[in-house]
């Protein structure tokens, strides 16, 4: 029997749900039932107070309100700040609407191509010349003096701006087990007629040297721990360098010896408490009495019709408590394991047609790929996508060219109630 596209997708789309919400399915007969992850924003920016965690435990000596504390807490020279830097604390990039939340702030990112067509990281000068800044697509916005300020060379000409992302929940993101994701996108050429096929690249885990994961974190999946991408935050967003990133990029103005983040007298360095409180936070929660209403609840069916959900990935299920993952380094615990999230996302590769240009831990193909954007929290945001370039969800959508121009289309020929349900849906996230 003759079945139309559009139901098909729906079908199909209803069943991987489904599939992903099981988790790495075989993988995991001997865990028990999972349950939803607890959802909030309750890390009120600066009242670490009244902030409320997932449950997760804390190590001897140390609580939940300490860990955001050190995350809110501005960095000064003296501590070893800079020479080059964007932010002064972790909440500067992440407080939309509350610390680790998502972010209007944006980073510059550029290189070039050489005669191959390959990227390449620039070389940046500072010092009037006498100094260069190189291995690495960032440019920093600020510096602690005029010496040491990164300037972009007319050799450097593909240029873009990428936003700082949420990272409310990225603890149970963490704990998704490879074979998940590698699942989804196994899956996506069929719900798709191959249109669609997100890529899987294998990060580096700066903690377990020579080992690698799946990618997840940052615009360009360049990261698999939590630790490994806020060591490198660190670093490269403030200049503070760590245990896994010991070495500043200029030595211009520098005057405190490496590396700058030592162990407090709970033995925990900084990074510790941001993976903790990272760790420590529930997902962002959805606007539950808009998503009763009618038209919320046709405009999540049109989502999944249109084929959205192939991508933007409703429900996901955590890896088991107990299981090692991040190259043996950190055990899944009771509090992030058998967890059902809804991050409304693949954390993969896909090339929509808004790609960068910039490479970072994937092949070159990855250049002009990007994450797919997690649509959880999204309602808290007044600007989409990777650039912030869009200030409506209808601009982001008409954005989608590249591998999801089907579903953009279908978006489009919608009518005017229904594309207003669908809108109506994305604002309960």
């Amino acid at each position: 029997m003759f079945m139309p596209q559009w139901r098909k997708v729906l079908l199909f789309s209803c069943l991987f749900a489904a599939v992903a919400a099981l988790g790495a399915g075989l993988a995991r007969v001997a865990a028990k039932s999972a349950t939803e992850a607890p959802a909030g924003f309750n890390t009120p920016s600066f009242n670490s107070a009244q902030s409320v965690s997932n449950g997760i435990v804390e190590p001897a000596g140390d609580t939940f309100a300490r860990d955001q504390q050190v995350y809110e807490r501005n960095e000064t020279v003296a501590d070893g700040l800079g020479p080059v830097y964007n932010a002064t604390s972790c909440v500067v990039c992440h407080q939309n609407p509350n610390s680790g939340a998502a972010s209007q702030v944006t980073e510059l990112r550029v290189g070039h191509n050489d005669e191959n067509g390959n990227f390449v990281n620039p070389t940046i000068f500072i010092n009037d010349g006498k100094d260069t800044i190189t291995g690495r697509s960032i440019v920093n916005d600020r510096a602690i003096g005029p010496e040491a300020q990164e300037r972009i060379p007319a050799t450097e000409n593909i240029r873009t701006l990428r936003a700082a992302l949420n990272t409310l929940g990225d603890g149970f993101v963490e704990a998704i087990d490879d074979g998940t994701l590698i699942a989804i996108a196994e899956q996506q050429p069929q719900l798709s007629e191959g249109r669609i096929h997100g890529e899987v690249v294998q990060a580096p885990i700066f903690e377990a040297p020579g080992q690698t994961r799946v990618g997840r974190f940052g615009w360009k999946d360049q990261h698999s721990s939590l630790l490994s991408f806020i060591g490198d935050a660190y670093l490269n967003e403030m200049g503070i360098t760590n245990r896994l990133r010991p070495k500043d990029v200029t030595t211009v103005l520098k005057t405190t010896k490496d590396p700058e983040d030592q162990p407090d007298d709970l033995g925990l360095a900084d990074i510790d408490h941001f993976a903790q409180f990272i760790r420590g936070t529930m997902v962002p929660p959805r606007d539950t009495v808009l998503a009763a209403t009618p038209d919320a609840l046709r405009g999540g069916q049109l989502f999944a019709r249109i084929g959205c959900s192939v991508c933007h990935v409703e429900s996901i299920t955590t890896a088991p408590s107990g299981t090692v993952i991040d190259g043996g380094m950190f055990t899944v615990p009771e509090a992030l394991g058998d967890k059902i999230i809804h991050p409304f996302s693949d954390f993969l590769l896909h090339d929509i047609g808004t790609g960068d240009g910039i490479v970072q831990v994937g092949p070159q193909d990855t250049a002009n790929k990007l994450r797919t954007a997690p649509l959880w929290g999204v309602r808290t945001k007044a600007r989409f996508m990777h650039d912030l370039g869009s200030l409506s969800l209808e601009s982001a959508i008409a954005r989608h060219e590249g591998e999801a121009r089907e579903p953009a289309r279908r978006f489009k020929e919608l009518s005017h109630e229904d594309r207003e349900a669908l809108i109506t849906f994305l604002k309960t996230l």
